[in-house]
């Protein structure tokens, strides 16, 4: 029996949900209450940041009221062999897989599989013991304590499980996430090592979502690739969206680029000690994945449309409600104090706008989106029907500010709001 209604029946918020077919044609931004020209200095802004060398190439989209008014490739997506960039290259998403992966986790809590405030030491029994460090700002494992209370589904969905960054020392001591590594062995370190506080009680970005990767194979019982190319992306046309690129699809995958600081030069940069044009032994729901612009266009346009694309439902509009609202408590708030994190929460896999006015760029009432460490971002605003994504490949994922500068001409295109 599902256990949607009980759960989200306090939770729902109300969704507009356009009623015209939303397939994202390409429109004039006209006919969805933009400007041509407005838009057309998102177009220099991005060039101006290639000819300054921030990135090396860029593709961005913009889609309005379910149509595709803005779809843009400049620059080069392999300096060294001189390759232009086109619409449908790759980017490494890093941390825009989270969204993609909770929405997995989502669609098998609509099948009634588990409860968010299960603990996950009841799918995932090596988690049953793990200890808490003393001191998380100095994090030794032979001063720990026991732990109190448990990891729930909701916890690592939302960052409050205590679990720790794949970047913080004692993980890389530890060897915790490797490329290299198998997910249930990634597991398993992370139940080994000790948690930074107890679940709940603090904001700690970090590897929860990849163990949601594992959770999903428990109870479909399918690898989690499997089951994302079968329930997810097959459906939903994300036919780029992949752990790996082989074939033509490496010859597709951007560069990363890192500034030299000293020279003002872009040069390649490899991130990972796997490339991602071999299979990874580590199917990795954190950071593990490769997408397009209009993959992800079409992934956010199904949520902007209340859970369906194309007359395909994956999720129920309630499902899609529950997910994008905050769900940290008031005790762990805010994420931060300074930056637009004060003014973020975070739903069931999605950062979340609170207060707008923390944002140094603009952002639309209960808009939520997120980013990836090697220069993607990709944002959905209710309020003004709107979706943008954007995709370089640069780390760090700065590049000038060119992902802030474009949100801000994008929002001076919308006729409305001149």
């Amino acid at each position: 029996m599902s256990l949607r209604p009980v759960l989200i029946a306090v939770a729902c918020l109300t969704l507009a949900v356009p009623t015209a077919a939303q397939d994202l044609a390409p429109a004039t931004p006209e006919s969805a209450g933009m400007s041509s020209d407005r838009l057309a200095e998102a177009t220099r802004a991005l060039q101006a940041h290639v000819n300054r060398s921030n990135i090396a190439g860029v593709v961005a989209a913009v889609a309005r009221h379910g149509r595709v008014v803005y779809f843009e490739a400049l620059g080069q997506r392999d300096r060294e062999a001189g390759d232009a960039m086109a619409r449908d290259d790759l980017f490494r998403l890093y941390s825009m897989t989270r969204p993609i992966t909770s929405t997995a986790v989502m669609m098998l809590w609509e099948e009634g599989r588990f409860q968010l405030d299960d603990p996950i030491r009841q799918y995932l029994p090596q988690f049953a013991d793990q200890r808490v460090f003393v001191d998380a700002g100095a994090p030794d494992l032979a001063r720990t304590r026991s732990r109190e209370g448990d990891i729930t589904v909701r916890n690592l969905l939302t960052h409050t499980s205590g679990i720790g960054s794949r970047s913080s020392a004692i993980y890389r001591a530890e060897q915790v996430r490797l490329r290299s590594i198998t997910l249930p062995q990634l597991v398993d370190n992370a139940a080994r090592v000790p948690l930074f506080e107890d679940p709940g009680t603090r904001f700690r970005y970090g590897v929860s979502t990849t163990i949601l990767g594992r959770l999903v194979e428990v109870w479909s019982g399918q690898p989690f690739e499997e089951f994302l190319a079968e329930r997810l992306f097959g459906p939903l046309g994300m036919t780029d969206t992949v752990f790996w690129a082989d074939g033509e699809r490496a010859d597709r995958l951007a560069t990363v680029y890192r500034l030299d600081d000293g020279s003002g030069e872009l040069y390649p940069w490899a991130i990972e000690e796997v490339p991602f044009t071999e299979r990874p032994a580590l199917i990795e729901g954190g950071v593990g994945l490769l997408s397009t612009v209009m993959d992800y266009l079409r992934f956010s346009q199904m949520f902007l449309n209340g859970g369906t694309l194309d007359g395909v439902r994956v999720l129920e509009p309630e499902t899609v409600a529950l997910m994008t609202r905050n769900h940290v408590p008031d005790a762990v708030m805010p994420l931060s104090r300074s930056g637009y994190m004060a003014g973020s929460g975070w739903g069931l896999g999605f950062n979340v706008v609170l207060d707008a006015s923390r944002y140094s760029f603009p952002v639309g009432d209960s808009e939520y989106w997120w980013d990836g460490s090697s220069g993607t971002r990709f944002s959905i605003d209710p309020e003004h029907g709107l979706i943008t994504v954007i995709m370089a490949a640069v780390s760090p994922s700065r590049g000038g500010g060119f992902r802030e500068e474009f949100k801000d001409l994008v929002y001076r295109a919308i006729a409305d709001e001149r």
